[in-house]
């Protein structure tokens, strides 16, 4: 059974993929509204078609050069099949896409648990992506799922982003740890990992990052705090998670080209995925930079941080078409 069999057939599964449905309706109403039209109305396959379908598709922002891979795919499996209809396209669009994320391999969103001791998970990204509600929202779920959860404020640099982790430990009644905006924010996270420590906590999220102006320098912050991580853990270092704002398109994932130069980047928190009609980045991300999509931000209520099913989330993309 191919991929679009299984997303699209089945009743069942359709139902628990409502959330991706409604979240992402901006995309399927926006940049990818005239795909149903194109594959009606194009009776044959032939290369005007092909070249329709290359320009919706990089509309979605799924990048120029991830579009132009997947079209060539498209039409070695076209010639491969012998497909003569533009209707039978459908299924393996979906079945390219899916592939085309996966690359063969087992993406594993799943965050790594330090069995038996302290999680530590850092946050990089920059200003005005969300980063710090995300982390509000995690701490959120992952206390719905049973864990005790404690947060740090080392985005020192900013008063606001130190308030605004406060505010959000309040709502969801986590403990923040944090300092004088300025501190050194290695000293947060190794205070924050010793009271974590003291109390038994499951997971400690720890903000942090949120410059690009001098990759120098966020360097050297970055590796300070992975050197206390290591001291006071005996780990490698924390796994780090960047947030990106779906709704900035390419330039999000410049940010994550950056960002992926000066630390090794575990997963992309993608918030804001209903706000955008160019929902087409996850797969710019993952094919350009190698980097999975663990989180994703579908809506603004403090559950709507979900993590992220790439069947759910092709479901979302075309939902309304294959009907």
């Amino acid at each position: 059974m191919g991929i679009f069999q299984k997303i699209f057939q089945s009743k069942e599964k359709r139902l628990e993929r409502e959330k991706y449905k409604l979240g992402m309706k901006k995309t399927r109403s926006g940049s990818l509204s005239s795909l149903k039209d194109v594959l009606l109305k194009n009776n044959k396959i032939d290369d005007s078609l092909f070249d329709k379908l290359e320009e919706i598709f990089i509309m979605a922002d799924i990048g120029v050069d991830t579009v132009v891979k997947f079209i060539s795919l498209l039409k070695a499996e076209t010639k491969k099949l012998k497909l003569e209809s533009s209707a039978e396209l459908k299924s393996l669009i979906v079945d390219k896409l899916f592939d085309l994320y996966l690359k063969g391999e087992v993406v594993d969103t799943n965050i790594s648990f330090n069995e038996g001791g302290l999680t530590v998970l850092l946050f990089v990204g920059v200003n005005g992506t969300g980063k710090t509600t995300s982390i509000g929202k995690l701490a959120y779920k992952l206390q719905k799922d049973g864990k005790s959860v404690m947060m740090g404020a080392a985005d020192t640099f900013r008063a606001g982003a130190i308030n605004q982790l406060k505010i959000w430990g309040e709502r969801v009644g986590c403990p923040v740890i944090s300092k004088s905006p300025g501190a050194d924010p290695s000293s947060v996270v190794f205070e924050a990992i010793r009271e974590a420590k003291r109390t038994n906590t499951d997971i400690l999220l720890i903000d942090t990052a949120g410059r690009l102006q001098n990759k120098i320098n966020l360097m050297k912050e970055l590796d300070k705090i992975n050197r206390t991580i290591h001291k006071e853990l005996l780990v490698e270092a924390a796994s780090t998670y960047l947030v990106i704002d779906a709704t900035t398109g390419q330039n999000g994932l410049s940010q994550a080209k950056v960002f992926n130069e000066v630390t090794n980047i575990k997963g992309i928190v993608l918030t804001k995925l209903d706000g955008t009609a160019k929902g087409g980045i996850v797969l710019a991300i993952r094919e350009e930079l190698g980097i999975p999509i663990s989180f994703v931000g579908l809506g603004e209520k403090i559950e709507d941080l979900d993590y992220f099913d790439i069947e759910d989330y092709i479901y979302g993309l075309f939902a309304d078409f294959f009907d």
